[in-house]
């Protein structure tokens, strides 16, 4: 690889939703002694950083996205030194380690916010958005929390409203007052001198709010059946003036530690996206790019659409990325099924950047069903519908009880999924075609060629509707991908006359040669070809 590529470009990150990964001491939940017992089979798996969810002190309201502390661990994931041990050993591994950094809102029961409730006069009083109420006594504005109801949460003793987004139990910070940004830039510090390797940073998009606290417009295409927050257009608590100039101060602070990255949660538009790389590409060096994620036709010509789109979109130098899932969002195994899933996986490890995976997606894991009651997330107290719980589901290691994930006769924090018997780390690491291997095989090669790390990207094309053909080209390395998104057999035509070589097919049943003129493709079939440049 050339040493001017930082290991975030070339690198794949893995995410890890701690409670649900491995639980080494009984209790039903995940823990960090959990994952770093499960370092080596990660490094196996062949991911380059792990970014683990919330592991803070935190009473659970919103699952560690409610934090009373940002210098220490919960006690229900270990200890600082538990931390230590997992950097120690991951680094020792030449694996990253990537925190979750949560700046929008602590919780209420944060010391800060203790103080700042205690008086309007007391000195963290502006360390939260305070306000009076409107005229008639109600809400200051008609804001509306992403969690349900309204943003605004009166406080009977000073008689003012307090700003929460989230959860009513998740005040939102004063990001306007400069003591606060330098509180958590130097929680930020905390953590990047014990060595951790970057921050995924959380909500980014709502630090900072409209200094006027003007009323959201209503949103012309809301319908019933609709989240009801949806009812207004954000204007006023997204993307906000100023908001650059706080991703050039926390990029300034990670620059001063050596190969460190930002990955920045920003749910905007591509167009919106790309400011927060910055003009001198001196802001998040990862704005998450949902956009797999959120399309609503899984084709192939929704999808090519997507990536040329966001392609042509990139700043000159800017590093693109991709997801298919993480714990907020339904399973990709789920919403594409089981098929098509192995070719997502193709997808995101052969286009151009930085993919992030989420736990359990190398083995074809699915949402799990529950019942109301047997539901966690305080999104499902009031709509069951929009529970994120069934993607949080326990990782599935064994055929054992509770797929491995606690002991036998322990009941787990969730249900594990009904089919872990079948579909699990053991019993995949057993069949050679599993979706697993299939994984497996893709980091090896995409780890093996630059064309696939550092190459240009361009698609084909050809005459199939049903497919998407693109080529990775570095130097004279040059692989094609050929991916059929329907359940029937394809066949792309191609100009080219020469030969290329299968390096693998999402079948896992393909070698040798082949002529790019005609290259056949079973139905939910994708390969990989090495061909001349």
């Amino acid at each position: 690889m050339m040493h001017s590529h930082s290991w975030w470009q070339t690198g794949v990150i893995y995410q890890i939703y701690p409670r649900s990964f491995l639980d080494s001491n009984g209790d039903g939940i995940g823990d960090l002694s959990g994952i770093t017992s499960k370092l080596d089979y990660l490094r196996w798996l062949g991911v380059d950083a792990l970014w683990l969810s919330p592991i803070y002190p935190s009473p659970m309201a919103d699952f560690g996205y409610d934090i009373t502390n940002y210098t220490n661990v919960h006690p229900l994931f270990g200890t600082l030194k538990d931390l230590d041990t997992l950097l120690h050993e991951a680094h020792q591994r030449n694996l990253k380690i990537i925190l979750d950094f949560v700046p929008n809102h602590t919780s209420d029961e944060h010391p800060w916010f203790q103080q700042s409730r205690e008086s309007r006069t007391n000195d963290k009083r502006d360390w939260y958005i305070w306000r009076d109420p409107a005229d008639d006594g109600g809400p200051p504005n008609n804001w509306q929390s992403r969690f349900g109801g309204s943003a605004w949460k009166f406080d009977t003793p000073s008689g003012q409203y307090y700003l929460h987004l989230y959860d009513v139990k998740q005040p939102d910070l004063n990001w306007r007052n400069p003591q606060v940004r330098q509180a958590m830039y130097n929680n930020m510090r905390f953590w990047l001198e014990r060595g951790v390797d970057g921050f995924r940073v959380d909500a980014l998009e709502v630090l900072l709010k409209d200094e006027q606290f003007r009323d959201n417009p209503l949103n012309p295409a809301w319908k019933p059946g609709d989240p009801p927050r949806r009812r207004l257009i954000e204007h006023y608590i997204v993307d906000q003036p100023g908001m650059h100039d706080i991703m050039q101060e926390m990029r300034a602070l990670t620059e001063k530690y050596d190969q460190r990255v930002l990955i920045g949660e920003l749910a905007l538009p591509v167009e919106r996206l790309m400011s927060y790389y910055g003009e001198q590409l001196d802001e998040i060096h990862l704005p998450f790019n949902f956009q797999f994620v959120h399309l609503p036709t899984w084709e192939a010509h929704a999808i090519r659409q997507t990536v040329e789109g966001y392609e042509a979109a990139l700043p000159e130098g800017a590093w693109p990325n991709w997801v298919l899932g993480n714990h907020d969002m339904s399973r990709i195994a789920t919403r594409v099924g089981r098929e098509q899933a192995r070719l997502t996986q193709m997808l995101l490890l052969t286009l151009r950047g930085t993919p992030t995976c989420y736990y359990g997606e190398e083995l074809g894991m699915q949402n799990i069903t529950l019942a109301h009651e047997e539901m966690q997330d305080p999104l499902a107290r009031e709509h069951p519908e929009y529970s994120r719980d069934p993607v949080r589901s326990p990782m599935q290691w064994d055929d054992s009880a509770n797929a491995g994930f606690s002991p036998a006769g322990i009941k787990p924090w969730l249900p594990v999924a009904n089919d872990y018997q079948t579909y699990n780390v053991s019993a995949e690491q057993q069949d050679p075609r599993s979706i697993l291997m299939l994984t497996r095989a893709l980091l090896a090669v995409r780890r093996s060629y630059d064309a696939l790390t550092l190459g240009s990207y361009r698609s084909v094309e050809q005459e199939s509707a049903n497919c998407f053909v693109y080529q990775r080209q570095y130097v004279h390395q040059c692989c094609l991908v050929a991916l059929n998104f329907s359940a029937q057999d394809q066949v792309v035509t191609l100009s080219r006359q020469r030969q290329g070589r299968i390096l693998l097919s999402t079948h896992m049943d393909r070698e040798g040669l082949i002529p790019l003129s005609e290259i056949h493709l079973r139905g939910n079939e994708g390969i990989l070809l090495e061909v001349e440049a």
